[in-house]
């Protein structure tokens, strides 16, 4: 089964999931409401939960605690029911932020990689004032194999722009990441673009063209159904969920929007497999 992790609002209420077979028509579970709501992180907040299952079919979740924080919150479970207790990591100490966390396992280390967006003040002055207010994103990760010991952060993605939301998969050999175009002047990007490597440490591909249509959107999951790659965001602006697939990476790609049925209010998520006996579990 396919399951759907969102918040709504500011993320204040916690953590939601939904359900689909076919990656077009979604049901929320749990009656539609929270299963775990926020206790940690500077604003208790739970905005862009990214949810992975390791190998050993425990499910590890990592999302953003506050719009200004140095933290970043993370939790466990094996039945997307009971929650270990939450707890916080640094993401990085000099940061005015840390957004969107994605949690990623790789299997050939055998070891799960957080990827985020951050300003760190003083870097990057070429691009200071092209996106939202003061901010001037670039991409920074961590590696972890337990969620207690972390390396230490740092600048996993620079394409000479601010990016954010930075969305890892593998495909035909390759790492693949979906990332957010962050350029808001002195020409609007913000749209979504797809970028690959043979490593995790790069070099990265050169961005490729927009892959989401229309500007804002964010928030990217892929997720391989069958035989396309579909790639969902959330169309903020318009207050709606949008997806397009493909067949292969290279494209031509093609926009599912008007297919895609969501709960009310979804926002920025993951899309992840969960086995049938713990999705049944979940229903009303």
């Amino acid at each position: 089964m396919l399951v759907f992790s969102f918040f709504r609002g500011n993320g204040e209420t916690g953590l939601y999931l939904a359900e689909s077979r076919d990656g077009l028509h979604w049901t929320a579970l749990n009656g539609d409401k929270p299963l775990l709501a926020p206790v940690v992180g500077e604003s208790k907040l739970m905005r862009d939960p990214s949810i992975t299952r390791g190998p050993d079919g425990v499910f590890h979740m990592v999302w953003t605690t506050s719009w200004n924080g140095k933290t970043l919150g993370y939790s466990s479970s094996r039945d997307l029911k009971k929650w270990t207790p939450q707890k916080t990591f640094a993401c990085l100490a000099e940061a005015s932020n840390c957004w969107a966390p994605e949690v990623f396992y790789d299997a050939s280390t055998k070891s799960f990689v957080v990827v985020w967006a951050s300003t760190v003040p003083g870097k990057f002055s070429e691009t200071l004032g092209t996106g939202s207010k003061d901010y001037n994103h670039r991409l920074y990760a961590v590696t972890t194999k337990d969620f207690v010991a972390f390396t230490q952060a740092k600048l996993f993605y620079d394409p000479g722009f601010q990016v954010i939301d930075g969305a890892l998969f593998r495909d035909g050999g390759k790492y693949w990441m979906v990332v957010k175009d962050e350029t808001e002047r002195p020409v609007a990007k913000k749209h979504l673009f797809l970028t690959s490597s043979m490593s995790l440490a790069g070099p990265w591909s050169p961005p490729s063209t927009p892959i989401s249509g229309p500007q804002w959107a964010e928030g990217a999951s892929p997720m391989r159904i069958g035989s396309y790659w579909y790639i969902y965001f959330d169309k903020y602006r318009d207050k709606k969920y949008g997806a397009v697939r493909t067949k292969s990476l290279a494209g031509p790609w093609e926009d599912v929007t008007d297919r895609v049925v969501m709960p009310a209010g979804v926002r920025h998520g993951t899309v992840f497999q969960v086995p049938e006996s713990v999705v049944k579990a979940l229903r009303p």
